[in-house]
C-alpha cells in the first residue's frame, strides 16, 4: 500500500514594518498577526533602520510609511529595490497625492494604500503583491487616473524651490537671506513671485504646497 505523505505547511509571508509612530506600527502589526500565513518578523522606526533589517532578514514584503525622520520611506524604498529587487515594497501612507504615489513607484514600490484603509485591505495588499506583483487601493487607483499636476521643478526655478523649502520650514526672510547670501529684499521679491506663479496668497498655502510636493515633511 502506498504511503501517504503528510502535507507540508506553506511558508509564511515574512513582513517587515516601518513607521516612526510606535502606536501606529503596533496597530498594523496586531492586525497582520491575525492574518493566516503572514508573519511580522521585524519593525523599523526610520528608513535607515529599515534598510539594515532588510539586508539582514531578506523578507518577502516591506510595508513602510513615507514620512520618517532621517532617511524617509522613498529613499529607503529606492535603496532596498536596488539591492533586493525581489522584495515586494508596499507603501502605507496618509498621503494620497499623485506626486507621492508616482515618486514611490519610480523608486521601486509595487503597491500603495492609505492608513485609513479598512483592515481587510492590509491582507489584500500583501496577498496581491505576492500573487500578482502589484496592489493599489481603489482610492489611489482613482488618483492615478486623474491628470497629473506639474512637478514643482516645472513651476519654479531652482532658487525659488530653495527659498520655498526654507519658507515652509518656518524661516523668516532675514534667516533665509543670511543662509543663502541674499538680501532680505531679494528674498521678499522671490516669495512674491513664487506666490504669483503658484496662485497662492499666504505662507500657510505655500507650506501645504511644499508638503504635497514632497519638498518638506509634514
Amino acid at each position: 500500500m502506498r504511503e501517504v505523505q503528510p502535507k507540508t505547511a506553506a511558508k509564511p509571508i515574512r513582513v517587515v514594518l516601518a513607521d516612526d509612530h510606535d502606536l501606529v506600527r503596533s496597530g498594523i502589526k496586531a492586525l497582520l498577526t491575525m492574518v493566516e500565513g503572514v508573519e511580522v518578523i521585524a519593525e523599523a522606526r526610520d528608513g535607515r533602520e529599515l534598510v539594515t533589517l532588510v539586508d539582514s532578514l531578506q523578507p518577502d514584503v516591506v510595508m513602510t510609511d513615507i514620512s520618517m525622520p532621517g532617511m524617509d520611506g522613498i529613499a529607503a524604498i529606492a535603496e532596498i529595490h536596488g539591492k533586493h529587487p525581489g522584495v515586494r515594497l508596499l507603501v502605507l501612507s496618509m498621503y494620497d497625492t499623485v506626486d507621492f504615489v508616482k515618486r514611490a513607484v519610480a523608486s521601486g514600490a509595487c503597491g500603495y494604500l492609505m492608513k485609513d484603509a479598512p483592515p481587510f485591505e492590509l491582507e489584500q495588499s500583501i496577498r496581491s503583491v505576492m500573487a500578482t506583483g502589484t496592489y493599489f487601493s481603489p482610492v489611489i487607483a482613482q488618483r492615478l487616473l486623474q491628470p497629473s499636476e506639474p512637478a514643482a521643478s516645472d513651476e519654479l526655478t531652482d532658487r525659488q524651490l530653495e527659498i520655498l523649502k526654507l519658507i515652509a520650514q518656518g524661516r523668516a526672510s532675514k534667516e533665509i537671506a543670511f543662509e543663502l547670501g541674499l538680501s532680505s529684499k531679494t528674498v521678499d521679491v522671490h516669495r512674491a513671485r513664487i506666490m504669483e506663479r503658484l496662485k497662492l496668497n499666504d505662507i500657510a498655502s505655500l507650506t501645504r504646497y511644499a508638503v504635497r510636493k514632497g519638498l518638506v515633511k509634514a
